[in-house]
């Protein structure tokens, strides 16, 4: 979106403007696409993938991280949420893919777990992953669950910090978003607190009617000449469709301060135009990275620092910004894509956006 000289929001952003701007975290990808024409369950078209979210560059199962999670509207699914709200910590990476991959996912994640750390077995434990999912079913055969545990490996291995690819990318692949194409998008903030903080966002964007979206406050989806979604018989409703919000910091932030971030990032949410409708899945998780929980330790306290609740609203302030942003650069990122039955989803088109917007910023 700063490409386009549109810039939402006061704070500055990080080096990369994404999540990987905050310390250690890192982001990877895996992208299906394969085949065309009408739809043949199990076969395809395929247009969907998976995409993770790595804290720290350790082992997440036995350095774990604060973590919240809040459901504005619960039609999805993100597992692993009784335990994030028990313990109020997170333990593996967070998975994204789409719905009905997320058992798979789901697998393919304790296995990992399980490579990385022998000790569950040994010690008789057990692991309990983060996989979250939006509906990529307009575009992707849904019901042929194409990733498997190699997608969700080749994901892990591609992690990395830096710039993160965004739009038609891993778990994005075949989302949409307020009737454009969607996707990943992500975004960051810098906050100048006791001697300053990063926080970002990443999202899973899903949702959304034309009408709804607004960018800087311009009614930008009933503007656009930008053709709506072209099905081919039968046309399917308009559905309010999901969003997955994801937030880091490396602000030292206590599981409570954390659940109040995941409620701000829904704010972001909300400036772009949804409202969150009886069908969405409206999720956000929010992690810190300024605390490690060791799973052991001879200590008989866990040392945790906090940011005083005095000092926390500039965090807020970034994590809407950020969440606003990422949103809108999952939509100037993705690309027109046609999938299942010759369904054709259009970008959102960067001159038009300019055009519209651009004028009532100046």
């Amino acid at each position: 979106m700063r490409d386009l000289g549109i810039v939402t929001g006061l704070l500055p952003p990080g080096k990369w403007n994404a999540i990987t701007d905050v310390s250690g975290v890192t982001v990877g990808h895996t992208t299906l696409i394969e085949g065309s024409g009408p739809l043949v369950p199990g076969r395809g078209p395929v247009r969907t993938g998976v995409t993770v979210i790595i804290p720290h560059g350790g082992n997440c199962y036995e350095q774990r991280v604060p973590a919240a999670i809040h459901v504005l509207n619960g039609a999805g699914e993100m597992t692993g949420r009784s335990q994030v709200d028990e313990w109020g910590v997170l333990e593996t990476p967070i998975y994204l893919t789409s719905t009905h991959n997320v058992g798979l996912v789901y697998d393919a994640a304790v296995e990992r777990a399980l490579r990385q750390s022998p000790s569950i077995v040994s010690h008789g434990g057990f692991v309990i992953p983060v996989v979250a999912e939006c509906n990529d079913g307009s575009l992707n055969d849904g019901f042929g669950r194409h990733v498997h545990q190699e997608h969700v490996f080749a994901a892990l291995a591609s992690a990395a910090s830096g710039p993160v690819a965004e739009g038609c990318v891993g778990a994005g692949t075949g989302m949409v978003s307020y009737q454009f194409k969607g996707g990943i998008g992500t975004a960051s903030r810098l906050v100048d607190v006791a001697g300053g903080y990063v926080v970002g966002a990443l999202v899973l964007a899903n949702h959304g009617t034309r009408e709804q979206l607004m960018v800087a406050g311009v009614p930008v989806g009933r503007l656009s000449k930008v053709p709506l979604p072209s099905w081919r018989q039968p046309l399917p409703p308009a559905r309010e469709g999901s969003i997955i919000m994801v937030v880091a910091t490396d602000a030292p932030l206590l599981p409570s301060q954390l659940r109040r971030l995941a409620v701000r990032s829904t704010l972001g949410l909300a400036r772009t135009g949804s409202t969150s409708g009886h069908g969405s899945g409206d999720i956000a998780i929010a992690f810190s990275v300024g605390n490690l929980i060791p799973l052991e330790s001879s200590e008989p306290f866990d040392a945790w620092r906090a940011l005083r609740d005095s000092s926390i609203n500039r965090v807020f302030d970034a994590v809407v910004e950020a969440t606003e942003e990422a949103i809108l650069n999952a939509l100037l990122a993705a690309e027109t894509m046609e999938g299942r039955d010759g369904r054709l989803v259009e970008a959102v088109s960067p001159e038009e956006l300019r055009a519209l917007v651009r004028p009532r910023l100046s």
